[in-house]
């Protein structure tokens, strides 16, 4: 199994506009796209502006596949350009991958 946690770092006074694309939308796009999310989280030290959230992917390759269908999907390009038409929600977006260390089998 391949994790995926991605940092968004949300532009000051938008935070609230990217929590409800999530909510409203996108989370149903990745769905639909066969990328699970295990959670979402917001720092607790809201000064940071971030929001966090891991994906689950059988493998890199299995990521890449749903990961460009989830970008070329005309819902979202759609999507992405009225929730942004004031400019973009987000200053950057970290990406990390992850696995399981070896001592650690979750059941």
């Amino acid at each position: 199994m391949l994790y995926e946690l991605r940092i968004y770092h949300a532009i000051p006074g938008r935070m609230q506009e990217l929590l409800d694309r999530f909510r409203d939308h996108t989370l149903k796009l990745f769905e639909k796209h066969h990328m699970p999310v295990t959670n979402f989280w917001i720092d607790t030290d809201e000064s940071k502006h971030q929001f966090y959230y891991v994906f689950e992917h059988q493998d890199l390759a299995s990521r890449e596949k749903n990961f460009q269908a989830f970008l070329d999907d005309p819902e979202w390009r759609e999507l992405e350009e009225r929730t942004e038409r004031n400019g973009r929600l987000y200053e950057k977006i970290d990406v990390i991958y992850l696995k399981n260390a070896p001592f650690f089998q979750p059941e």
